[in-house]
Protein backbone atom coordinates (compact mmCIF):
# COMPACT_ATOMS: atom_id res chain seq x y z
CA UNK A 1 0.00 0.00 0.00
CA UNK A 2 2.80 2.39 0.92
CA UNK A 3 4.70 1.61 -2.28
CA UNK A 4 1.54 2.19 -4.35
CA UNK A 5 0.94 5.61 -2.74
CA UNK A 6 4.57 6.50 -3.24
CA UNK A 7 4.33 5.57 -6.93
CA UNK A 8 1.21 7.70 -7.34
CA UNK A 9 2.90 10.67 -5.66
CA UNK A 10 5.99 10.22 -7.84
CA UNK A 11 3.83 10.17 -10.99
CA UNK A 12 1.94 13.29 -9.87
CA UNK A 13 5.17 15.09 -9.08
CA UNK A 14 6.64 14.14 -12.47
CA UNK A 15 3.51 15.47 -14.16
CA UNK A 16 3.70 18.69 -12.15
CA UNK A 17 7.38 19.20 -13.02
CA UNK A 18 6.64 18.53 -16.69
CA UNK A 19 3.86 21.14 -16.70
CA UNK A 20 6.10 23.61 -14.89
CA UNK A 21 8.93 23.14 -17.41
CA UNK A 22 6.47 23.57 -20.27
CA UNK A 23 5.14 26.77 -18.70
CA UNK A 24 8.65 28.21 -18.21
CA UNK A 25 9.56 27.30 -21.80
CA UNK A 26 6.41 29.01 -23.08
CA UNK A 27 7.20 32.17 -21.09
CA UNK A 28 10.76 32.29 -22.46
CA UNK A 29 9.58 31.72 -26.03
CA UNK A 30 7.00 34.52 -25.75
CA UNK A 31 9.67 36.86 -24.34
CA UNK A 32 11.97 36.15 -27.29
CA UNK A 33 9.10 36.60 -29.76
CA UNK A 34 8.19 39.98 -28.25
CA UNK A 35 11.78 41.23 -28.57
CA UNK A 36 12.03 39.85 -32.12
CA UNK A 37 8.73 41.50 -33.10
CA UNK A 38 9.84 44.87 -31.71
CA UNK A 39 13.16 44.66 -33.57
CA UNK A 40 11.44 43.76 -36.85
CA UNK A 41 8.84 46.54 -36.46
CA UNK A 42 11.59 49.06 -35.65
CA UNK A 43 13.61 48.02 -38.71
CA UNK A 44 10.59 48.06 -41.04
CA UNK A 45 9.41 51.44 -39.69
CA UNK A 46 12.82 52.91 -40.55
CA UNK A 47 12.98 51.32 -44.00
CA UNK A 48 9.42 52.30 -44.93
CA UNK A 49 9.81 55.88 -43.72
CA UNK A 50 7.47 55.82 -40.74
CA UNK A 51 10.35 57.05 -38.57
CA UNK A 52 13.50 59.02 -39.39
CA UNK A 53 16.44 56.57 -39.21
CA UNK A 54 18.82 59.45 -38.57
CA UNK A 55 16.92 60.44 -35.41
CA UNK A 56 15.52 57.08 -34.23
CA UNK A 57 18.23 54.84 -35.72
CA UNK A 58 17.51 51.24 -36.79
CA UNK A 59 18.58 47.77 -35.61
CA UNK A 60 20.73 47.28 -38.72
CA UNK A 61 22.50 50.60 -38.13
CA UNK A 62 23.00 49.72 -34.46
CA UNK A 63 24.62 46.41 -35.46
CA UNK A 64 26.99 48.29 -37.80
CA UNK A 65 27.87 50.78 -35.06
CA UNK A 66 28.62 48.03 -32.53
CA UNK A 67 30.71 46.23 -35.18
CA UNK A 68 32.70 49.44 -35.76
CA UNK A 69 33.33 49.81 -32.02
CA UNK A 70 34.49 46.19 -31.99
CA UNK A 71 36.91 46.72 -34.89
CA UNK A 72 38.29 49.89 -33.32
CA UNK A 73 38.90 48.01 -30.06
CA UNK A 74 36.73 50.41 -28.03
CA UNK A 75 33.70 48.23 -27.36
CA UNK A 76 34.91 46.16 -24.42
CA UNK A 77 37.07 49.02 -23.12
CA UNK A 78 34.03 51.25 -22.54
CA UNK A 79 31.89 48.36 -21.30
CA UNK A 80 34.65 47.27 -18.92
CA UNK A 81 35.04 50.76 -17.43
CA UNK A 82 31.32 51.08 -16.72
CA UNK A 83 31.05 47.52 -15.36
CA UNK A 84 34.00 48.08 -13.03
CA UNK A 85 32.48 51.28 -11.65
CA UNK A 86 29.09 49.60 -11.29
CA UNK A 87 30.43 46.53 -9.48
CA UNK A 88 32.46 48.65 -7.05
CA UNK A 89 29.50 50.93 -6.32
CA UNK A 90 27.11 47.96 -6.11
CA UNK A 91 29.23 46.01 -3.62
CA UNK A 92 30.08 49.07 -1.52
CA UNK A 93 26.48 50.31 -1.44
CA UNK A 94 25.11 46.89 -0.50
CA UNK A 95 27.65 46.18 2.24
CA UNK A 96 27.68 49.66 3.79
CA UNK A 97 23.89 49.95 3.57
CA UNK A 98 23.39 46.54 5.21
CA UNK A 99 25.79 47.42 8.05
CA UNK A 100 24.02 50.73 8.69
CA UNK A 101 20.64 48.93 8.66
CA UNK A 102 22.00 46.44 11.20
CA UNK A 103 23.15 49.26 13.50
CA UNK A 104 19.77 50.99 13.23
CA UNK A 105 17.96 47.72 14.05
CA UNK A 106 20.28 47.19 17.01
CA UNK A 107 19.53 50.62 18.48
CA UNK A 108 15.92 51.80 18.43
CA UNK A 109 17.04 55.19 19.70
CA UNK A 110 19.43 55.59 16.78
CA UNK A 111 16.76 54.40 14.34
CA UNK A 112 14.14 56.86 15.60
CA UNK A 113 16.67 59.70 15.64
CA UNK A 114 17.97 59.18 12.09
CA UNK A 115 14.70 58.18 10.41
CA UNK A 116 13.71 61.70 9.20
CA UNK A 117 17.22 62.30 7.87
CA UNK A 118 17.12 59.07 5.90
CA UNK A 119 13.77 60.03 4.38
CA UNK A 120 15.08 63.47 3.38
CA UNK A 121 18.28 62.03 1.90
CA UNK A 122 16.26 59.45 -0.02
CA UNK A 123 14.09 62.16 -1.58
CA UNK A 124 17.01 64.48 -2.38
CA UNK A 125 17.84 64.61 -6.15
CA UNK A 126 21.33 63.11 -6.31
CA UNK A 127 22.18 64.83 -9.61
CA UNK A 128 22.27 68.13 -7.74
CA UNK A 129 25.10 66.73 -5.62
CA UNK A 130 27.17 65.72 -8.64
CA UNK A 131 29.20 68.94 -8.91
CA UNK A 132 29.85 68.81 -5.16
CA UNK A 133 31.18 65.25 -5.42
CA UNK A 134 33.45 66.31 -8.29
CA UNK A 135 34.91 69.12 -6.19
CA UNK A 136 35.33 66.87 -3.15
CA UNK A 137 36.68 63.72 -4.81
CA UNK A 138 38.01 65.02 -8.11
CA UNK A 139 37.03 64.52 -11.73
CA UNK A 140 37.53 60.80 -12.12
CA UNK A 141 36.27 57.35 -11.25
CA UNK A 142 36.06 58.27 -7.56
CA UNK A 143 33.35 60.85 -8.21
CA UNK A 144 31.35 58.33 -10.26
CA UNK A 145 31.54 55.70 -7.51
CA UNK A 146 30.53 58.26 -4.88
CA UNK A 147 27.56 59.23 -7.06
CA UNK A 148 26.60 55.55 -7.26
CA UNK A 149 26.84 55.25 -3.47
CA UNK A 150 24.72 58.37 -3.01
CA UNK A 151 21.93 56.83 -5.10
CA UNK A 152 21.98 53.25 -3.80
CA UNK A 153 23.08 53.58 -0.17
CA UNK A 154 19.99 55.15 1.43
CA UNK A 155 17.62 52.92 -0.53
CA UNK A 156 19.55 49.87 0.67
CA UNK A 157 19.40 51.05 4.28
CA UNK A 158 15.64 51.63 4.14
CA UNK A 159 14.95 48.35 2.29
CA UNK A 160 17.04 46.15 4.58
CA UNK A 161 15.96 47.94 7.78
CA UNK A 162 12.31 47.50 6.77
CA UNK A 163 12.92 43.77 6.39
CA UNK A 164 14.66 43.57 9.78
CA UNK A 165 11.79 45.36 11.51
CA UNK A 166 9.23 43.10 9.80
CA UNK A 167 10.81 39.93 11.19
CA UNK A 168 8.29 37.59 12.82
CA UNK A 169 7.74 38.95 16.33
CA UNK A 170 6.63 35.56 17.67
CA UNK A 171 10.00 34.03 16.77
CA UNK A 172 11.84 36.89 18.44
CA UNK A 173 9.70 36.57 21.59
CA UNK A 174 10.35 32.82 21.63
CA UNK A 175 14.10 33.45 21.48
CA UNK A 176 13.75 35.98 24.31
CA UNK A 177 11.89 33.36 26.34
CA UNK A 178 14.81 30.95 26.00
CA UNK A 179 17.23 33.66 27.15
CA UNK A 180 18.83 34.45 23.77
CA UNK A 181 20.97 37.55 23.52
CA UNK A 182 20.29 40.27 20.95
CA UNK A 183 23.19 39.10 18.81
CA UNK A 184 21.88 35.52 18.83
CA UNK A 185 18.43 36.75 17.82
CA UNK A 186 19.93 38.79 15.01
CA UNK A 187 22.14 36.09 13.50
CA UNK A 188 19.84 33.11 14.10
CA UNK A 189 16.43 34.65 13.41
CA UNK A 190 16.63 38.06 11.71
CA UNK A 191 19.30 37.23 9.14
CA UNK A 192 17.81 33.89 7.99
CA UNK A 193 14.32 35.40 7.93
CA UNK A 194 15.50 38.26 5.70
CA UNK A 195 17.26 36.31 2.95
CA UNK A 196 14.48 37.38 0.52
CA UNK A 197 14.96 40.97 1.72
CA UNK A 198 18.69 40.85 0.93
CA UNK A 199 17.89 39.34 -2.48
CA UNK A 200 15.39 42.12 -3.17
CA UNK A 201 17.91 44.77 -2.09
CA UNK A 202 20.53 43.28 -4.42
CA UNK A 203 18.10 43.35 -7.35
CA UNK A 204 17.16 46.97 -6.65
CA UNK A 205 20.81 47.94 -6.29
CA UNK A 206 21.64 46.57 -9.74
CA UNK A 207 19.45 49.19 -11.38
CA UNK A 208 20.39 51.96 -8.95
CA UNK A 209 24.10 51.28 -9.38
CA UNK A 210 23.84 51.52 -13.15
CA UNK A 211 21.84 54.74 -12.82
CA UNK A 212 24.51 56.21 -10.55
CA UNK A 213 27.35 55.21 -12.88
CA UNK A 214 25.67 56.56 -16.00
CA UNK A 215 24.75 59.82 -14.25
CA UNK A 216 28.32 60.14 -13.01
CA UNK A 217 29.71 59.47 -16.49
CA UNK A 218 27.36 62.10 -17.88
CA UNK A 219 28.98 64.65 -15.56
CA UNK A 220 32.62 63.60 -15.62
CA UNK A 221 34.06 60.79 -17.69
CA UNK A 222 36.42 60.13 -20.58
CA UNK A 223 35.32 56.52 -21.04
CA UNK A 224 32.35 54.26 -20.38
CA UNK A 225 28.86 53.71 -21.73
CA UNK A 226 27.64 57.03 -20.33
CA UNK A 227 30.52 58.79 -22.07
CA UNK A 228 29.51 57.22 -25.39
CA UNK A 229 25.92 58.41 -24.92
CA UNK A 230 27.01 61.98 -24.15
CA UNK A 231 29.57 62.05 -26.96
CA UNK A 232 27.08 60.62 -29.47
CA UNK A 233 24.44 63.21 -28.54
CA UNK A 234 26.94 66.07 -28.75
CA UNK A 235 28.07 65.18 -32.30
CA UNK A 236 24.53 64.03 -33.20
CA UNK A 237 25.50 60.41 -33.86
CA UNK A 238 22.21 58.91 -32.78
CA UNK A 239 23.30 55.45 -33.94
CA UNK A 240 26.04 55.58 -31.30
CA UNK A 241 23.58 56.81 -28.66
CA UNK A 242 21.06 54.06 -29.37
CA UNK A 243 23.81 51.43 -29.56
CA UNK A 244 25.11 52.54 -26.15
CA UNK A 245 21.61 52.35 -24.68
CA UNK A 246 21.18 48.80 -26.01
CA UNK A 247 24.59 47.79 -24.64
CA UNK A 248 23.64 49.32 -21.28
CA UNK A 249 20.37 47.35 -21.22
CA UNK A 250 22.17 44.08 -22.01
CA UNK A 251 24.86 44.70 -19.36
CA UNK A 252 22.25 45.52 -16.71
CA UNK A 253 20.19 42.45 -17.65
CA UNK A 254 23.23 40.16 -17.39
CA UNK A 255 24.14 41.56 -13.97
CA UNK A 256 20.53 41.14 -12.81
CA UNK A 257 20.44 37.51 -13.97
CA UNK A 258 23.68 36.82 -12.09
CA UNK A 259 22.01 38.10 -8.91
CA UNK A 260 19.01 35.84 -9.60
CA UNK A 261 21.33 32.83 -9.94
CA UNK A 262 23.03 33.69 -6.65
CA UNK A 263 19.62 34.06 -4.98
CA UNK A 264 18.54 30.63 -6.22
CA UNK A 265 21.76 29.03 -5.03
CA UNK A 266 21.42 30.58 -1.55
CA UNK A 267 17.74 29.59 -1.28
CA UNK A 268 18.57 26.04 -2.36
CA UNK A 269 21.37 25.79 0.19
CA UNK A 270 19.18 27.16 2.99
CA UNK A 271 16.18 25.04 2.00
CA UNK A 272 13.99 28.00 1.04
CA UNK A 273 13.61 27.08 -2.64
Amino acid sequence: MFKRNKAVLSAERALYLKKRRSYITLVNVVRVLIIAALVVLWEMAGRWGFIDPFIMSMPSRIVKTVANLWREGNLFYHIGISCLETVIGFIAGTLIGSVIAMLLWWSKFLSKTLEPYLVVLSALPKVALGPIFIVWVGAGMGAIIVMTLAISLIVTVLEVLGGFLATDEDKIKLMHTFGASRSQIFFRVVIPYNIPTFAGALKINVGLSWIGVIMGEFLVSKAGIGYLIVYGSQVFKMDLVMSSVIILAVAAAVMYELIVLVERAVKKRTGRL
